[in-house]
């Protein structure tokens, strides 16, 4: 498998993906009462759209946020990698977060018109990625389908347009962007470069991806015989954590140190596997991940003389 000169995606675009992917993210602003600010932060999910690289929110009638941005329109906006399915389990109980972007701006209120003409573009959202959905191929299908409707972006864009509680419509105007890995570690992105970044046309897509491959035994099954191939890595299970176009990141279940009475214990590894050529969309993704999947099966069955 051969490996492209930039392996990585830049901080920026890193971002940008996180934000496209997903569909809500934590709001915190300052507490205010009518006598003034009180100090403290009030924090609680919305959900957004991102347009024109800024998030637009969507935050209920009865949320403490719209009183406190009357007084004080400063906020940060919080959104991590979607995890999705059993992944997420794995990763609370190892204590490990999902990367995320952490906003600092402005959470500036839209009036009756341009919130109406935004809920226009949630439509406009939905119907696309419906439309490229009925065109995925047969390939590209096979992937998705174990993932739940409760990963695709457009269905949660679509419940927050039937339900009836009343929402109030904010631009969060970004003042400023950090990139936080999984390990804790902080990378300031310049706002510049994150207007610029574009996201993989993949990222829409990019939390089914993952849920619809953890979701299947033979997939996982697949990327055990990935790392071992690839990686020379001996792995008793793995998952996919995130993907991108240049590639996914993996976790991968691998036996780690023997114990003092002589028992081997299982670490989780994370591992990062290459693609030959970008993909440059959904359906160029799941095309190179079924032929690496092909061929690892191919190599290991030779190697054992099944052939």
């Amino acid at each position: 498998m051969k490996r492209s000169k930039t392996t990585v995606l830049t901080f920026a675009e890193k971002c940008k993906n996180i934000l496209t992917s997903n569909w809500q993210g934590s709001l915190n602003t300052i507490k205010a009462d009518a006598k003034g600010s009180k100090g403290d932060i009030h924090t609680s999910k919305v959900k957004y759209i991102l347009r024109r690289g800024q998030p637009y929110l969507w935050v209920p009638e009865n949320d403490l946020h719209n009183m406190n941005t009357i007084i004080d329109e400063r906020g940060s906006f919080a959104v991590t990698c979607p995890f999705p399915g059993r992944l997420g389990a794995i990763l609370k109980s190892l204590e490990k977060l999902p990367a995320r972007v952490a906003l600092s701006g402005d959470v500036l209120p839209l009036n009756e018109d341009k919130a109406k003409a935004l809920t226009e573009k949630v439509h406009e959202v939905i119907r696309s990625e419906e439309k490229a959905t009925r065109k995925f191929s047969y390939t590209v299908s096979g992937v998705l389908s174990s993932g739940g409707s409760s990963t695709s972006r457009s269905d949660n864009l679509q419940k927050l347009l039937e339900v009836t509680e009343k929402y109030s419509v904010y631009r969060f105007k970004t003042r400023s962007c950090t990139f936080i890995d999984g390990h804790g570690g902080t990378f300031d992105v310049n706002i510049e470069d994150l207007g610029t970044s574009k996201a993989d046309l993949l990222a829409p897509f990019s939390a089914k991806l993952i849920d619809g491959i953890n979701q299947s035994e033979a997939r996982r099954r697949a990327l055990v015989l990935l790392c071992f191939v690839y990686m020379n890595t001996n792995a008793k299970d793995a998952y996919v954590t995130s993907v991108d176009r240049k590639g996914f990141d993996v976790l991968a279940k691998v036996t780690g140190p023997v114990s003092k009475d002589g028992v081997g214990q299982y670490q989780w590894k994370e591992l990062r596997f290459m693609f030959e050529q970008e993909a440059n969309d959904v359906e160029t993704f799941c095309q190179h991940l079924v032929q690496m999947e092909e061929e690892v099966i191919k190599k290991v069955s030779a190697s054992s003389g099944l052939n």
